[in-house]
């Protein structure tokens, strides 16, 4: 096996949203495998603290403020990286999340107001599509690639409660098919599309969700493991190994996929 083929070294990465928890170990990854990694986020300090964590850890790192629905924003993010770096060969969305007033947990769905809908499907679904066609077009010029998305098991499972993120997350799933199919129709074999949806992992947005103070779950933190064959949460590393490959050239002939992540909480029947 030639092992060159996973080496993601020297590459630039683009990782949105990367200091939460999960984008944030991600971006981590890249760095300590190489990548150049340019952190995009609206929140300076902890662009910047994470940034500055991939340097002292001996990777190179930038952090680039912007909002990720705000295309003259990251226009302006893609000229800063493209002039310090000249290339973007990896597009991680990572940037993402629900919004407590789109959630239905003690309220008929039909009260939850229609802003607050909105607001979890710019979050998740235009901010995915938006940095995509960005940093996709600079992709499309050196027909080069790799544009990869973060799903859930909320786009193909009906979750309690995840109306409005759900829909968000189906749609980013079909925009990676969509994309995946024009892009390589029209600039060829060099740039690819992925997904993964990653199971139950907790991070600090859905912490108190799925967890009790103490550290035991939760009532909906307990039938999320119950339906898990592996009957655990998952680990923010464990995400590294398929995002690794998908970035690699071990991936070229992969594209338009989602990958599940999730201990096998999508093949089990619960029976």
């Amino acid at each position: 096996m030639n092992r060159d083929l996973f080496s993601l070294a020297g590459r630039v990465a683009v990782v949105t949203g990367g200091y939460g928890v999960l984008g944030g170990n991600l971006a981590s990854s890249l760095g300590a495998a190489g990548v150049r990694v340019a952190i995009i986020g609206r929140n300076r300090e902890a662009a910047e603290e994470k940034a500055a964590d991939i340097r002292n850890h001996g990777g190179e790192a930038m952090a680039v403020v912007a909002d990720v629905v705000d295309e003259a924003a990251l226009r302006s993010a893609a000229a800063t990286i493209l002039d310090a770096w000249g290339q973007v060969d990896i597009l991680l969305n990572a940037a993402g999340g629900n919004v407590a007033r789109a959630r239905s947990d003690n309220k008929p769905v039909f009260d939850i107001p229609m802003d607050a809908f909105e607001e979890v499907l710019r979050m998740n679904l235009h901010g995915t599509v938006v940095p995509s066609m960005i940093f996709g077009a600079a992709m499309a010029e050196r027909k080069t690639g790799v544009i990869l998305n973060i799903s859930s098991m909320a786009a193909s499972r009906a979750l309690t409660h995840l109306m409005g993120y759900s829909i968000a997350k189906a749609g980013v799933e079909n925009m990676t098919r969509w994309l995946a199919v024009d892009l390589a129709r029209r600039y060829g074999s060099g740039i690819r599309v992925n997904a993964i949806a990653p199971g139950f992992f907790v991070a600090n947005q859905n912490r108190a969700l799925l967890l009790n103070p103490d550290g035991t779950p939760t009532p909906r933190g307990g039938q999320i493991i119950s339906a898990t064959p592996m009957g655990r949460f998952g680990e923010a590393h464990e995400l590294v190994g398929p995002v690794h490959f998908l970035c690699s050239d071990a991936a070229s002939f992969v594209t338009g996929v989602v990958i599940p992540i999730d201990g096998g909480f999508s093949a089990f029947s619960g029976v």
